[in-house]
């Protein structure tokens, strides 16, 4: 279970305590803004200011008569201030103030996400630059293909999380707003310089044009991209899972002294961190699901998305820093192990060179369905009789005729086929 504890710095955004506290911050702020627009006399300002608070266990007790959490945390602030608490929430309705504060946490949230993306972006690049010539069999639909590096998958991946940081910033950018304009978007009994003067503090941009509500497309996208880059660390975790099968094991997670697999079988190394990265990112799907439903509201505004939000936006920004965390530590202690790519690059007994063979046949003006045709016989003898590839091709009188023993030998070299390694190394300054 993850819960706002596991990683305080995330989870403490979310307790209902800091809430309040940015609620706050985004009442005082407005009375500031009304001051200098000559709504709030200096004496009440400086009440409002210097003794403005609240306490959580009151709030609780007076929402239990109201049934409202705004009016039951407005009521117990103004049991703080006094008479000057009639300038607070002037001109407002509630999603003023919680939509504001809910934007400002979910930016603070979205820092620390970053944070751990930059961290982990440069755990991959060190391990790409570690492996970069560390050959290995690619695999595509399970089945060896080709040779590649391993430091390739590594790449791969920080080019990944690359465009996630990316998305996530456009994403970040698009909840950096607030709204202050009452009760349908038309400033009836505000003025518009307080929710200019109120973003600019809380350094978030006044939205446009709003109904009583920030539309919840922002939201839905922020969730989505969170969903996304939960995707892209399930990809690498299942990748790894399959590359530690006991039939493959040509990396696996790092295994701590003292460390027990399974409660029956001493023997056992299990992937449980990675299952878990994949398990937690089918929960940050579902909550981009629950975003989505949440971005149809009747006419101006109904209040079908806020029960919602409270468990997906807390959840979510929990879950992904969580699971960062974790396949950060993953990769930076993932153990390799060389020697069993190259094991199993040789298991189909040079199988995974069957193109060079074709190019090499094609290029000496054998034509395609020919070439092709003579080596797949060869490769299925080896398929299914366990036969030797490469000395049935020698013996092969088709291919004979057009490719003499050297020719042959350099078809079944990997390092050509490697050549363009650093080429794709290099786009990334590498």
């Amino acid at each position: 279970m993850i819960d706002r504890y596991t990683h305080p710095e995330m989870g403490n955004i979310w307790t209902l305590e800091n809430e309040f506290r940015t609620m706050l911050k985004v009442e005082i702020l407005a009375c500031e803004a009304m001051n200098k627009l000559g709504i709030v006399p200096d004496a009440a300002l400086k009440d409002i200011q210097t003794k403005a608070d609240f306490r959580l266990e009151r709030v609780k007790e007076i929402e239990a008569v109201t049934n409202h959490d705004i009016i039951a945390f407005l009521t117990n602030v103004a049991e703080y201030v006094g008479d000057a608490s009639k300038y607070i929430h002037k001109g407002l309705t509630s999603s003023d103030v919680k939509d504001t504060a809910l934007c400002y946490m979910t930016v603070q949230s979205a820092d620390l996400l970053l944070a751990h993306l930059e961290k982990f972006y440069g755990v991959l690049k060190r391990r790409a630059a570690e492996h970069k010539y560390t050959v290995m069999i690619g695999r595509t639909h399970g089945i060896h293909a080709e040779p590649m590096t391993f430091g390739m998958k590594f790449l791969l991946w920080m080019d990944e999380i690359e465009r996630d940081i990316k998305r996530l910033k456009l994403a970040r950018e698009d909840m950096a707003v607030g709204k202050l304009s009452g009760a349908v978007g038309t400033y009836s009994n505000i003025d518009p310089f307080v929710e200019s003067y109120v973003c600019e503090k809380l350094n978030l941009k006044p939205v446009k044009l709003a109904t009583q509500v920030i539309q919840r497309d922002r939201h839905a996208a922020f969730l989505a991209t969170l969903a996304v880059i939960g995707s892209s660390l399930d990809k690498m975790a299942t990748e790894i899972r399959n590359l530690q099968r006991t039939d493959i094991r040509e990396a696996e997670e790092y295994f701590a002294p003292g460390q027990k697999g399974s409660s029956a079988m001493p023997h056992k190394r299990n992937p449980i961190t990675c299952e878990k990265v994949s398990g937690m990112a089918r929960l940050l799907r579902g909550y981009a699901i629950a975003g989505l439903e949440d971005v149809t509201l009747w006419h101006e505004r109904d209040i079908s998305h806020s029960s919602v939000e409270r468990i997906i936006l807390p959840d979510a920004t929990i879950a992904l820093d969580h699971m960062l965390r974790k396949f950060t530590n993953i990769i930076d202690k993932l153990l390799v192990y060389p020697d069993a790519m190259m094991n199993n690059l040789n298991k189909t007994g040079g199988l995974i060179f069957s193109q060079n063979l074709l190019i090499a046949l094609v290029t000496k003006g054998v034509l395609r369905e020919d070439a092709y045709k003579w080596v797949q016989r060869n490769a299925m003898a080896r398929w299914l009789e366990g036969a030797d590839f490469k000395t049935n091709v020698g013996a092969d009188p088709d291919i004979a005729k057009y490719l003499t023993a050297e020719e042959i030998n350099h078809c079944f070299d990997p390092k050509p086929m490697l050549k363009n390694v650093d080429l794709i190394f290099s786009r990334y300054g590498m």
